[in-house]
């Protein structure tokens, strides 16, 4: 009887062991994404090289923690394998301070592409995921950020409106703030076509934010506008994935990543320990958003061999923008 009840008690010592060490793990696991912790170094992409997702990258040492991610919208559809960069955020992280300042940068600038010419923006990523394949296509387009704007980006992630959709719905829906009324006369969904939707608050699913954001040429000031209600969709997705009911759920938010995202240098301990950082995300007190002003202009286009409309970006106001917010 007394060998039976040892056998049990040291059975019971060794669960209790593993208890103790699997505990001991996660705490461990928790501590390491806490964000003082995590973001003690970062990528970052410097004099306009992509290095990005690469053994090489460099990294750099930040004390307080800051970077900059790009977040990048692709047109690209089910099934494709190249696309467009339609839409493109600048975004500098301050964790420290807990404050976010965004740049969108309009799909039409005019810039730069090595080997080919000026053209558009949104024509970089195309062209070389077309001629290179989809990691040279994001790199290139990256690049062109970093020689545009002059900031070093640290981190991109790619989505396409597919992808913005799933986002949305694996938040089960957002409310967001439409700012001026928008008419859907180019949507993804038949059914949605001339479908009028008033200035105000909104509970949207997936597949209405997606049509909502897409919307330009009906829009008074047409791609700026467009920016804007990407912003108004952003805002609403971090406000309900970051909020205190929703907190819990991130690790399995993240696990669902794949089915939203494209492309993307950030880890999963990268997305868990940002989340942490911007839990109870109030955009109205920690975000200032930023356009960036340009002249619109019928130029060359040295890839499509025609002119087409380009958008001219005043170079002092974009260093004045970055030297103030970035």
């Amino acid at each position: 009887m007394k060998k039976k009840r040892n056998k049990w008690k040291i059975a019971g010592f060794s669960l209790l062991g593993i208890i103790i060490l699997i505990i001991a793990g996660f705490g461990y696991e928790y501590y390491k994404i806490q964000p003082k912790n995590h973001f003690t170094t970062v990528p970052v992409v410097s004099s306009g090289k992509a290095k990005i997702n690469s053994s090489t990258s460099e990294t750099v040492k930040v004390k307080d923690p800051e970077f900059n991610i790009l977040l990048i919208g692709s047109d690209e559809r089910k099934g494709q394998k190249v696309g467009h960069s339609d839409s493109m955020m600048l975004v500098h992280v301050d964790l420290t301070n807990h404050q976010y300042d965004a740049i969108s940068i309009p799909r039409d600038t005019r810039v730069y592409l090595d080997g080919y010419g000026y053209t558009k923006l949104t024509s970089v990523q195309y062209i070389m995921q077309a001629t290179k394949g989809a990691q040279k296509g994001v790199e290139e387009a990256v690049k062109a950020v970093v020689e545009l704007t002059g900031v070093p980006i640290n981190y991109y992630v790619e989505t396409n409106y597919g992808g913005f959709q799933a986002m949305v719905d694996a938040v089960d829906g957002i409310e967001m703030n439409v700012p001026f009324g928008v008419k859907l006369t180019h949507p993804w969904y038949s059914e949605n076509k001339n479908k009028v939707i008033n200035a105000g608050t909104h509970s949207f699913d997936g597949k209405m934010v997606a049509e909502v954001v897409h919307e330009r040429y009906s829009l008074a000031s047409g791609e700026y506008g467009r920016q804007k209600l990407q912003e108004e969709a952003l805002k609403g997705i971090a406000k309900k994935a970051l909020s205190p009911n929703n907190i819990t759920n991130l690790p399995s938010l993240v696990k669902s990543i794949p089915d939203f995202i494209i492309a993307t240098n950030m880890s999963t301990q990268d997305m868990l320990s940002l989340g942490l950082a911007a839990k109870d995300f109030a955009p109205e007190i920690q975000l200032e958003y930023h356009q960036i002003p340009g002249v619109g202009k019928r130029m060359y286009d040295d890839i499509l061999k025609a002119n087409n409309y380009q958008l001219v970006i005043d170079q002092e106001k974009i260093k004045k923008l970055v030297t103030k917010n970035f």
